[in-house]
């Protein structure tokens, strides 16, 4: 799990429009490979790569994904493992994305799980909204409901990332001396990204998802693209509190193939944007919430609170 720094006040970072046409390049990269379906067997060949079930192998990685159906009985064990009665309206509990590196174990994970574990460690306070008002009594006005937790399931959540061992435990990033994240001033290459070239994987898989009474969406998903060149993946958590507030929390990772002799190196970018209602209408933007339903539209729009670049070295 990691730790993000927030960025102080009046040093906000911001991309440049350069980044931004790239970022929107690979946005249209992404939504191309939506109505993928699947690879060809030459394109795979090709890339030296293996389709196996639910993803694929290819240069000593193995990706795959899984969508599982909504919780149902299984939710309180889930709650059980939170300690918490609050749970999103649907968590796909046993969704995933993995990412593997076959010769050292390294794994990547996402899943609802972690991700609400660090929902409920970060434990935001809630979001205060007119419209919270109809939620504060059900049909009988004796029973009232006190919004004191972070009902929009905001998470910090990166990915999960732990060693397979050999002996089939495994170990989490923090145990291994010679394993961790590092600060780094490299940035992924959109550009590169946004290259044509063939989808040797492709999958979303929704983590869980909260409409908010009817008053806004909150929702994490995992959208993951292989490449003969390279893996990417887009964690994001989508936020909109409708008259409220909106915020965005991207994670970025990707990792070039490269040369067989150089050791593989995963670039992890986080980026958290974030605004009121208010704050957009004072820039002139719209007040209605109809005009925020796509976060990709939305992104550019929304001012950057947090922004850093990390990098994992998979050694030999």
């Amino acid at each position: 799990m990691c730790s993000v720094l927030r960025a102080q006040s009046g040093s906000v970072l911001t991309s440049d429009r350069t980044r931004a046409r790239d970022r929107d390049g690979t946005q249209r990269k992404m939504a191309a490979a939506a109505a993928w379906d699947g690879p060809t067997a030459g394109e795979l060949k090709a890339a030296g790569a293996e389709a196996i079930p639910g993803g694929v192998r290819v240069k000593g990685w193995v990706i795959q994904s899984h969508k599982g159906p909504i919780l149902n009985s299984a939710s309180v064990s889930l709650e059980d493992k939170l300690q918490t009665t609050h749970l999103p309206e649907m968590v796909f509990g046993e969704s995933f994305v993995s990412i593997q590196n076959a010769q050292t174990g390294v794994k990547l994970h996402f899943n609802a799980l972690d991700a609400l574990k660090a929902w409920k460690q970060e434990a935001l306070p809630p979001v205060q909204v007119p419209a919270a008002a109809k939620w504060k009594f059900r049909s009988n006005p004796a029973d009232q409901v006190v919004l004191d937790y972070d009902y929009t399931f905001t998470t910090p959540y990166c990915g999960s990332d732990v060693v397979l061992n050999q002996d089939a435990t495994q170990t989490t990033l923090d145990e291994c001396s010679n394993l961790c994240w590092e600060d780094t001033d490299d940035r992924i290459d959109l550009v590169a990204l946004s290259a044509k070239e063939p989808i040797l994987f492709y999958d979303e898989v929704i983590l869980y998802e909260d409409e908010l009474a009817d008053s806004g969406i909150s929702f994490l998903t995992a959208r993951v693209r292989v490449m003969p060149t390279g893996w990417f993946l887009l964690l994001r958590f989508w936020l909109r509190v409708d008259g409220a507030l909106m915020r965005l929390r991207d994670t970025r990772l990707h990792c070039s193939f490269g040369s067989k002799e150089a050791n593989p190196v995963v670039l992890r970018e986080l980026c958290w944007r974030e605004a009121t209602f208010a704050a957009m209408s004072a820039e002139g933007y719209p007040s209605d919430s109809a005009a925020y339903a796509d976060p990709n539209l939305v992104a550019r729009k929304l001012p950057v609170v947090m922004q850093k670049t990390q990098k994992l070295k998979i050694p030999s």
